[in-house]
């Protein structure tokens, strides 16, 4: 829980946490991060949790609202009645609205009273969009959509939004895009690739290459299945994550190559300029997206930005003892606004 604070800009704790957390004029500390001791590294926080901890069983609705461009989106709704906030979670790349640190957030979020509603990015839902585009890490357009339904929907609720990985870099490229023209009344960015084509690249070393033939193996069914409604649509024949977006993403979302595209939407280069409440969480063991790329300098002059790095973790992945950590924190942020 949060707990109120004298006035400190930066508390160091034993886990060597980082906090620096001004919320409505109050310093506040979060609870601390234990690591479970059986993951060694942040490989193993990644991994096993990815593996073992299964989506919560918390009902939900599953929606399908249209889109400006004839498209559809599809959307799990864990509504409760009387609520007065609800959370918009955005999944990574070539995740969906059950994975587990989705559905498990939305569960717990339930259990403190907020209603939330996951998004599937456009082919991500179990159902293969109509239109040429898929989605990518600085994609607004869907984003924006599914906001103007959440605050039509859900009228006097305050809106919030977690975004995981991908969905962390799409959120912040919102944000930045609508300054305070929306409806978001606060933000927590998870295990986010500030800067893409050094996160890109990073897949292609040791281990990582693992989970870059996961990525790919679901890229290039999804686009080999909509090549036989577009024949038109590029092929690809590489064999990383680089070669997909430089191939691929790049030219049907409008961009120039891989460089254009990692340039125009790296979150790096425009964190100074978030207007919106926003609390960041990233691992210094997080193997995808290394905490020597999080823009540490842009964080700090941004009163708006609130950082919490953490010793152990890895990407996405939070296992800690009692389980639910990330859970918690994400909550007690949302609740004190």
């Amino acid at each position: 829980m949060f707990t109120e604070k004298s006035a400190l800009p930066v508390v160091r704790n034993r886990n060597d946490f980082i906090y620096r957390l001004s919320v409505k004029d109050k310093d506040l500390i979060f609870e601390n991060f234990d690591s479970a001791p059986w993951c060694l590294n942040g490989h193993f926080h990644t991994v096993l949790c990815s593996l073992l901890f299964q989506p919560s069983e918390a009902g939900y609705e599953r929606i399908e609202i249209e889109t400006p461009d004839s498209d559809f989106l599809q959307l799990d709704l864990y509504e409760i009645p009387g609520s007065t906030k609800i959370v918009l979670l955005l999944h990574g790349l070539e995740g969906h609205s059950r994975r587990y640190y989705i559905a498990r957030l939305a569960a717990y979020l339930n259990r403190r009273g907020i209603s939330a509603i996951a998004m599937n990015y456009r082919s991500c839902g179990g159902k293969m969009n109509r239109n040429r585009k898929f989605y990518h890490s600085g994609e607004t357009d869907d984003l924006h959509t599914t906001l103007k339904w959440v605050q039509n929907r859900f009228t006097g609720q305050s809106i919030h939004m977690a975004g995981f990985s991908l969905g962390a870099s799409s959120m912040l490229n919102y944000l930045n895009k609508y300054g305070t023209r929306h409806p978001v009344n606060s933000a927590a960015a998870i295990s986010t690739p500030f800067e893409l084509k050094k996160g890109s690249l990073n897949l292609e070393k040791g281990f990582n290459r693992v989970y870059t033939r996961q990525f790919l193996t679901t890229l290039i069914q999804k686009l080999n299945q909509k090549k036989e409604r577009f024949p038109d649509l590029p092929d690809f024949n590489g064999s990383t994550l680089y070669n997909f977006d430089d191939q691929v993403t790049a030219p049907i979302h409008g961009f120039e190559d891989a460089d254009d595209y990692y340039g125009s939407c790296s979150s790096a280069f425009f964190m100074h300029r978030i207007q919106t409440p926003l609390l960041v969480i990233h691992s210094k063991e997080d193997p995808l997206c290394p905490f020597r790329w999080v823009p540490h300098k842009e964080i700090a002059r941004n009163s708006k930005v609130n950082a919490c790095f953490t010793k152990k973790g890895g990407h996405v992945g939070f296992w800690s003892l009692p389980p639910g950590w990330l859970n918690r924190v994400i909550t007690d942020y949302f609740l004190a606004y």
